[in-house]
């Protein structure tokens, strides 16, 4: 998506969803589940392990942790969401991403290892903090909310530096997080609910305007991973990431995807919802002047297998 484009949809998107939008009923919109990355399973099989192992290792945690349970229905409930939503995401993510661990005070003790660490957000000396004070980023300089001025950065990222030699400096082919905020493990994800930072950066704003928690910045890396890796405070951005997702579709694409978690799970696997949800929306525009339905959204290979497990997911939502 042309710059341009991503800047005038970010500017239009509001904290809360739009009238009139066209609710997605709930189940799978494919009779199989979509082919899983060949990344996954090589890291899976890597583990020496299983999708079902890991699965039934991540449903083992939340079932034998009340304490756990009942923080992801306070949070959930602080952001308008069926818990659900919120346990289909973290199922997912440890189904097909990193493993469990099999308790939650080994998450609290990796956040403490993390704020204790030496993290810097930069690449080959040049800090974050330098880089995005670039003449690339201008364009983004007038954007107040945390989500449309890291999702704008990301996009002059994508546009203007990735694989490409800038000022005598190579840039890699790769994901501006992975890139600049991933030091110790570039391309992964971490904590109970498997976030990066760049997207905690990008909830920061709403993270702070529902459950009050102290913004976080990227001029002090371990905050923000202390962000996605502490329990207490991860799940708000776990319940952010999930509500951004639900407004967007509802502003953008004009669906309603609250009743549909697999759909939920998928855009908090995929990420970028803004950019999918307008691609939705130009694809419905153009069927609707040749006379079709509109395509509805539909589920990736993880966001299907949170929808197959419903049944058994749910149950862990509502047990006290």
């Amino acid at each position: 998506m042309r710059l341009g484009i991503l800047l005038a949809l970010l500017a239009c998107v509001s904290a809360s969803p739009a009238d009139a939008e066209t609710l997605v009923p709930p189940g799978n919109r494919n009779l199989e589940q979509p082919p899983i990355p060949g990344a996954s399973a090589r890291r899976t099989g890597a583990g020496r392990t299983t999708f079902e192992a890991k699965y039934a290792k991540i449903v083992q945690l939340l079932r034998s942790d009340g304490t756990l349970r009942a923080k992801i229905r306070r949070v959930a409930e602080r952001y308008d969401l069926d818990p659900i939503h919120m346990i289909g995401a973290i199922v997912g993510e440890h189904t097909y991403n990193v493993d469990a661990y099999d308790h939650l005070q080994t998450y609290y003790v990796k956040a403490v290892s993390y704020l204790k660490s030496s993290l810097t957000f930069s690449y080959q000396g040049e800090s974050l903090d330098d880089f995005i004070k670039r003449p690339e980023f201008a364009t983004c300089a007038d954007m107040a909310d945390s989500y449309a001025l890291w999702s704008c950065r990301e996009a002059v990222w994508e546009r203007s530096f990735r694989g490409l030699t800038v000022d005598g400096t190579s840039f890699p082919d790769d994901r501006f997080s992975a890139v600049f905020l991933q030091p110790f493990f570039a391309g992964q994800t971490f904590g109970i609910g498997q976030l990066n930072p760049l997207t905690a950066l990008q909830m920061s704003d709403l993270v702070h305007q529902i459950s009050g928690l102290p913004k976080i910045d990227h001029r002090d890396p371990q905050r923000v991973y202390r962000a996605i890796m502490d329990p207490d405070i991860t799940l708000d951005y776990v319940a952010a990431t999930i509500r951004k997702s639900i407004d967007v579709y509802a502003e953008i694409a004009g669906f309603d995807i609250s009743g549909n978690p697999g759909l939920t799970a998928t855009l908090y696997n995929l990420g970028n919802p803004v950019a999918r949800a307008a691609k939705l929306a130009a694809e419905n525009a153009l069927r609707r002047k040749k006379g079709l339905e509109p395509r509805l959204p539909e589920e990736n290979y993880y966001g299907w297998h949170v929808n197959e497990k419903l049944d058994e997911l749910e149950a862990l939502a509502v047990e006290s």
